[in-house]
């Protein structure tokens, strides 16, 4: 990222940007950017290698084929049928490419992977011109592509095979793609993702991994963009105790076969990168693909919302989620109970996003440091603010919460504001009298 951003201690930053500090209150004895992106990184059978490619929803329901290798309904695409019940784009990254692309006598896989050995071409003579061949690409039993040309060099590429254009063509019942292998799954390839999504902007990282060693990287690396790069989403775990509003620690595990234990993950991103500012998860059913673990007793819910993990139970017939919270446990001055609720965190996060790409895009550069520049920024902040009490996201909001006035420096500005979070109704208490 260019601009500079994080937490800040003294006014000493270097690079120009934004830099926001989020505290409890001391306690005695200006557009709203939108949510619904998500980023993973997969293993996957089929698709891009060594970069992060861009899956919107409707991606996934019309493409998921030539993408992922499998059509959205099939038992390989469930976790991110999951995860598409919520999220409308998704940044994916293929932790296992770079393996062998599976290849027949006319053509090779777009892809390396295991997917590539469903491939096969049937090549037919012409009925209407006998010096042309009908071409016909298979991904086992669906017909993908179909061309006809008087020769190899005449094919044009599909998005599953690459042609041989000096293979000559002959009538073959049908040539199956052989030899497609896929890539390892390292550390190293952890690592070359989190470097790639550092310059990418979404709301919730999810990472289904199941190593205490991974998760570690994955932690230490939203608590650095949390705090030093200013870049605000949260990252959902299974099983990690991070103590960080910035991690939510999953605790259900999924009983699938063939499916990690921590798969529940792709749901909990989606429902955490898409949840509207307004809005918790608390009591949200759970409409996915995969068989939940809830056998829990009310003892042990509650010992694991003091623990800070966020977890599911069965209400009846449903499978729920008990309370959006997130992993923070340690509170402090600095993050008291508060932080412990992910609408709270959301609406920060919001706040710190939108008003960083307020000031970077409309005063950084742009505006003197005088009066009526400051003056004219207050107004913008006051004015986002309310439209986040118009949606109900904060309440409370009056002029006097929000000061700008002149930093340390010439080109500082300081702004100290003073925000209330709507909450969310959790708990009834209820007296009832016989008269």
């Amino acid at each position: 990222m260019a601009l500079g951003g994080g937490k800040f201690t003294a006014q000493d930053k270097v690079l120009p940007g934004s830099y926001i500090n989020f505290v409890s209150a001391a306690k005695v004895g200006s557009v709203l950017s939108d949510r619904g992106t998500a980023t993973l990184p997969l293993e996957l059978d089929w698709g891009p290698e060594d970069s992060i490619f861009e899956v919107s929803a409707n991606d996934f329901r019309n493409r998921a084929q030539e993408l992922f290798g499998y059509p959205a309904s099939h038992e390989k695409m469930k976790g991110l049928a999951d995860l598409f019940l919520n999220v409308q784009t998704l940044y994916a990254y293929r932790l296992n490419g770079g393996g062998v692309k599976a290849s027949g006598t006319f053509g090779t896989a777009v892809y390396s992977g295991t997917r590539g050995n469903a491939l096969k071409v049937v090549v037919q003579a012409n009925v209407d011109d006998e010096n042309a061949f009908d071409v016909k690409t298979y991904l086992e039993a669906d017909l993908i592509d179909s061309q006809t040309v008087t020769s190899a060099a005449n094919l044009e590429d599909n998005p599953f095979v690459t042609w041989k254009k000096d293979a000559s063509l002959v009538a073959t019942a049908a040539d199956t793609f052989t030899g497609g292998t896929n890539g390892t799954t390292t550390g190293d390839k952890h690592q070359e993702y989190l470097d790639k999504a550092e310059s990418y902007s979404f709301n919730a990282m999810g990472a289904v991994v199941t190593d205490v060693v991974t998760k570690a990287l994955y932690a230490n690396y939203v608590r650095r963009m949390r705090d030093e790069v200013g870049a605000k989403f949260q990252l959902v775990l299974q099983d990690y105790e991070g103590d960080y509003e910035g991690v939510i620690n999953l605790a259900n595990t999924v009983t699938d076969s063939g499916w990690p234990a921590s798969s529940l993950v792709y749901w909990v991103t989606g429902v955490t990168a898409s949840c509207a500012i307004n809005a918790s998860s608390t009591n949200k059913l759970y409409d996915g693909n995969f068989d939940v673990n809830v056998e829990y007793t009310q003892k042990q819910l509650a010992s694991a919302l003091q623990s800070g993990k966020f977890i599911f139970h069965r209400v009846g017939s449903e499978v729920r989620v008990l309370e959006d919270i997130n992993s923070l446990v340690t509170l402090s001055n600095e993050k008291q109970e508060e932080f412990k609720d992910n609408k709270v965190i959301r609406v920060l996060d919001q706040i710190g996003n939108d008003i960083a790409t307020l000031f970077n895009s409309k005063y950084l550069g742009i505006m003197p440091n005088d009066a009526d520049a400051r003056a004219a920024l207050w107004s913008d902040l006051v004015t986002y603010h309310q439209k986040l009490q118009d949606l109900g996201a904060i309440e409370g909001v009056n002029d006097g919460d929000i000061s700008v006035s002149e930093g340390d420096s010439r080109k500082a500005v300081v702004v100290t504001e003073n925000v209330r979070v709507t909450g969310t109704m959790a708990q009834l208490y209820m007296t009832v009298q016989i008269g």
